[in-house]
């Protein structure tokens, strides 16, 4: 196995993945210092908490004026994810456009008739404090979600506008679900989202079981998570979703991937990838990486092993086929049934997730738990922090502006 990395900036780690690093709970727990298997396993806890919390904040006054022209969701990474979400929940046929808007500030044509959702783990984040500072400015209707105390709540409260805390306990990326449900709640109130209590619950209850099966005193062979990233190990991951949900887990797990693990991805909705990247499967890291394999060669020597693609596909199905959506259900499944067929006949290994549950919240959450998981293992396979980012660090004083008299 090759030996450890390291340098000035601190990066610690080993290029080939260890599987006996999963099976050393101990050992394995001793590596995540930050505690993100921890925070994960806590998904459906934030789903309870988020939601008690949001049901004591009067939100009455987002609906006051009726419905919006328009809702703009205002955040990055994390917190931005949660605007696909509640786009996801509304469904294709909603009464309102859902933006997700990933920079500082609001589009510039956001006015009186719209809706600003300010999102930020920290509270802090420059841009959805600019976002709310601009929906203010522009008499747009305002809700804040972030950490209480934060410069965020003051900004809401400057603004009379209602403000949603939830308590960071952990880094934002792994905060995911105490974010969406105070933004669903806000989706609710203003008329655009069903979400019915028992959605609430179920989603929670099946975070907690995913939880239990990814545990990480879980041998590989029976641990989901850690078996998905065993697969991944030393590959190039491209993930595509079979349909608007599955695409926004699919998106998931690529920042988690490369937030957690380091690995660079590719991910996207499989209907825009048949129509030109799908290509990628007959090129250098897919079928003619797979025609060079030596079926003979040791599989353990990696001296002269290339670098593969891995196919991850992310399956809904949806919860009625005969849904009015925007492209039919059954169209969504032979597309993805296409793209693991010619994964097959190129030799490019192939990873199948189904939705599971009973509402498209459930369905998301039954997507995302694992992978989450899976992204945290496959770092700690390579003797990787999934917290420890040195290169964030030094992205933050490089790009820093440099104090007076330097």
């Amino acid at each position: 196995m090759a030996g450890p990395l390291s340098g000035s900036a601190g990066v610690n780690g080993h290029r080939v993945a260890d599987e006996s690093l999963l099976n050393d709970e101990k050992s394995m727990l001793g590596n995540d210092p930050g505690g993100m298997l921890r925070a994960t396993a806590s998904a459906g806890a934030q789903v309870r908490e988020a939601a008690a919390l949001a049901a004591e904040v009067d939100l009455s006054m987002l609906a006051d004026e009726g419905r919006p022209r328009a809702v703009v969701v205002a955040g990055i990474g994390t917190a931005g994810l949660t605007g696909s979400i509640l786009s996801t929940v509304a469904g294709p046929r909603g009464p309102v456009p859902i933006i997700g808007h990933r920079s500082a500030g609001v589009p510039g044509w956001v006015g009186a008739a719209d809706v600003v959702i300010a999102v930020s783990a920290s509270g802090r984040s420059p841009a959805a404090l600019a976002a709310a500072e601009a929906a203010a400015r522009r008499g747009a209707r305002l809700v804040a979600i972030g950490n209480p105390g934060s410069d965020l709540e003051a900004m809401a409260e400057r603004a009379r506008a209602p403000f949603i805390g939830v308590p960071r306990r952990a880094p934002a990326r792994a905060t995911l679900w105490g974010l969406t449900i105070p933004v669903l709640f806000a989706g609710r109130a203003l008329g655009i989202a069903k979400l019915a209590e028992a959605d609430i619950a179920e989603t929670a209850t099946r975070l907690d079981a995913d939880a239990e099966r990814c545990r990480p005193g879980a041998d590989s062979f029976v641990n989901p998570a850690k078996e998905l990233a065993l697969g991944l190990a030393g590959s190039v991951p491209i993930v595509w979703g079979s349909s608007p949900l599955a695409t926004v887990a699919a998106r998931r797990f690529a920042d988690t991937l490369a937030a957690n693990a380091r690995y660079p991805v590719m991910a996207g909705a499989l209907g825009e990838a048949g129509r030109g990247r799908v290509g990628l499967l007959d090129g250098v890291f897919g079928g003619l990486a797979e025609t060079s394999r030596d079926i003979f060669a040791d599989p353990d020597d990696d001296a002269d092993e290339l670098t593969r693609l891995r196919l991850v596909v992310f399956r809904d199905g949806g919860l009625n086929p005969e849904d009015d959506a925007d492209e039919p259900v059954a169209v969504e499944e032979r597309r993805a049934d296409a793209i693991q067929t010619l994964a097959d006949r190129r030799g490019v290994r192939c990873d199948v997730l189904t939705a599971e549950g009973g509402s498209s919240l459930e369905r998301l959450a039954s997507l995302v738990a694992v992978p989450d998981f899976a992204s945290l293992y496959l770092a700690l396979a390579h003797g990787l922090d999934p917290m420890a980012v040195p290169a964030i660090s030094e992205m933050k004083e490089l790009s820093n502006p440099l104090p007076e008299g330097i």
